[in-house]
């Protein structure tokens, strides 16, 4: 039970393709004031913006604007011409470069394979952006030639770029139009109006021994409109994105919002031999190691593929993500459910938070 953890809240979901057939809340949603969690409280969903960002790049391809496989300096031509790190002295932060022998692509940057990352999970780009406020990856050269391996960082922040420049719109301008008011995601958007605070839950970040809360500022709650996070939301919004590929790309009225084909493909291994690494975090109070299925699974366009299914948990080709303070999300084809689980704390991975991922993912299998 979340008694015995040392997580404030949660909301858990389960669906199908036709709606939700479990959805409960636990805990408190703000731990100072003692209010209870809520079934409709607005999660901060970080990362699992991705996989939103993700389908709208896949919308853009079905209609002509983006090839997958071209350079993304086609579209975005600030990032023609990458450099690959050669050297790179941990010590001063020096290093050396040599020009990439591929371009980076759409496609690497929807499987994580573009050598972009984050300081939470490179050392090299935690020492050389570390202190740089606002920093990006993309100034730098990239970790490694395009495409020969695993790394998780900024390509999605790359996407959301590359989506307003094909499309002509504001990143969340589109989405809303082309996806989040068609499936009726009513509650999901960057910036949380005064009218809805009330419902948005408190997050948590680790000392080191304790969690902290940290207070929810007044009126409005802002975040930047990027591809790679800062879409908020709730635990059923997020179904109905799930629903969209358990439905081959249409719910309810929604219309085709994503061919079957489109569904499939992004489903479906899209880095050949190359899995998904381990991250060691160079900060743990931010982020634990990560993620589950590293060695092991691959990814797909805007998810992680389980490529090795266990007994009482999800199958081989299911497909997922989360987001950093502890939001999970994943879909399974094969049984054709989905599941939700939003926690709102640092650090990302946190045992507790991981035990209770499995748990849960145990109990709906069973």
């Amino acid at each position: 039970s979340i008694g015995s953890t040392r997580i404030p809240g949660m909301v858990a979901l389960v669906v199908n393709k036709d709606g939700i057939v479990y959805e409960k809340a636990f805990g408190l949603m703000d731990t100072a004031n003692s209010k209870p969690m809520t079934t409709d409280a607005i999660f901060r969903l970080a990362s699992m913006t991705k996989a939103i960002t993700s389908a709208a790049v896949m919308q853009l391809v079905e209609a002509g604007k983006v090839n997958l496989d071209a350079p993304v300096g086609d579209y975005l031509p600030a990032l023609a011409n990458n450099e690959v790190f050669t050297a790179f002295n941990l010590a001063d932060g020096t290093y050396t470069g040599r020009p990439a022998e591929h371009s980076m692509t759409v496609r690497q940057l929807l499987t994580h394979t573009s050598g972009l990352g984050y300081t939470f999970t490179s050392d090299i780009l935690n020492k050389a952006m570390g202190s740089v406020p606002g920093g990006r990856a993309t100034a730098l050269p990239l970790l490694f030639e395009p495409g020969t391996q695993w790394h998780y960082g900024e390509s999605t922040r790359v996407l959301g770029e590359l989506v307003e420049a094909v499309s002509g719109q504001e990143l969340y301008a589109y989405m809303e139009v082309m996806l989040l008011a068609p499936l009726g995601m009513t509650d999901t958007s960057y910036d949380i109006p005064a009218t809805k605070n009330a419902r948005v839950v408190t997050v948590h970040r680790s000392n080191g021994t304790a969690l902290v809360e940290v207070p929810n500022p007044a009126g409005e709650i802002t975040s930047p409109h990027n591809g790679d996070g800062g879409l908020s939301g709730t635990a059923s919004d997020y179904a109905q994105f799930i629903r969209l590929f358990l439905n081959a790309g249409a719910v309810d009225g929604s219309g085709q919002l994503l061919a079957p084909a489109t569904v499939a493909m992004m489903g479906e291994s899209n880095t050949g031999a190359v899995k998904v690494s381990l991250m060691r975090s160079t900060n743990t109070l931010t982020s634990e190691n990560f993620p589950l299925g590293a060695g092991v699974d691959t990814y797909g366009l805007g998810f992680q593929r389980t490529e090795a299914g266990l007994p009482d948990m999800r199958s081989t080709g299911a497909l997922a993500w989360a987001g950093i303070y502890n939001t999970e999300f994943w879909i399974d084809p094969q049984q054709q459910i989905g599941a939700v689980l939003l926690m709102q704390y640092l650090p990302f991975y946190d045992a507790d938070a991981i035990a209770v991922l499995q748990g849960f993912e145990k109990r709906i299998y069973q």
